[in-house]
């Protein structure tokens, strides 16, 4: 009896730690199923827990049980109570550069194409088929090279956001291979897709303004 009388007076206080350690890992970034499944298991157990202590930050737990990842969002303003004081904003908005937000955008449809195939559920793409994507929407370059860092420069903001991840390589002769995190869906919606045609025309505009502006 003494035994399960310590299990029941610990078990809430392995729970509150548990509860703790979710909480930072939020905070820190998006928390995903394939990286840490037993993890995973305890923010669906706790998930209400979890968006009662993140409301009073003015935050609401976005978490896609199918796609498998959970993340902090901003609550929208018209959400909150008229009444209540406007909270200073925890998670900071983050400005992209036009080739930053026109990889999301293609890497976007290129995941809702993947899908829409009904291959496999993972999309990997090689640095060469990230570059063909984005070539035809940037201004003109003679230095392929150029082209290149300027490319890699874009992936590895889009991997700093969390939508891309590098693969490890085999060896150094085999190229750089990414996996297109499924959380980008959250990011970039359909009705986003459904206007995107119109969309990269803006994008291709802007980028060529900027390219003749800096000729200038």
């Amino acid at each position: 009896m003494m035994t399960d009388d310590t299990t029941l007076q610990t078990a809430p206080d392995e729970q509150t730690s548990t509860l703790s350690t979710l909480l930072i890992l939020l905070l820190k970034g998006v928390v995903y199923k394939d990286n840490d499944a037993h993890r995973w298991g305890q923010l669906l157990q706790l998930q209400a827990r979890v968006r009662d202590y993140v409301a009073v930050l003015g935050l609401q737990l976005i978490l896609d049980e199918a796609e498998g990842y959970a993340f902090l969002r901003a609550r929208p303003e018209n959400d909150a109570d008229e009444s209540s004081e406007t909270l200073p904003r925890l998670v900071a908005r983050r400005p992209l550069s036009f080739p930053v937000s026109l990889l999301l955008a293609l890497l976007r449809k290129k995941l809702a194409e993947a899908d829409a195939g009904g291959g496999e559920t993972r999309l990997i793409l090689t640095r060469d088929e990230i570059i063909e994507l984005i070539r035809v929407f940037l201004p003109d370059s003679s230095n392929e090279a150029r082209l290149v860092d300027q490319v890699d420069r874009h992936i590895n903001k889009v991997i700093e956001l969390g939508f891309l991840r590098r693969l490890k390589q085999q060896n150094t002769v085999q190229p750089p291979h990414y996996e297109v995190r499924r959380i980008i869906k959250a990011f970039v919606d359909a009705q986003w897709l459904a206007d995107f045609d119109q969309k990269l025309a803006q994008y291709q505009q802007q980028l060529q303004g900027n390219e003749n502006e800096s000729v200038d």
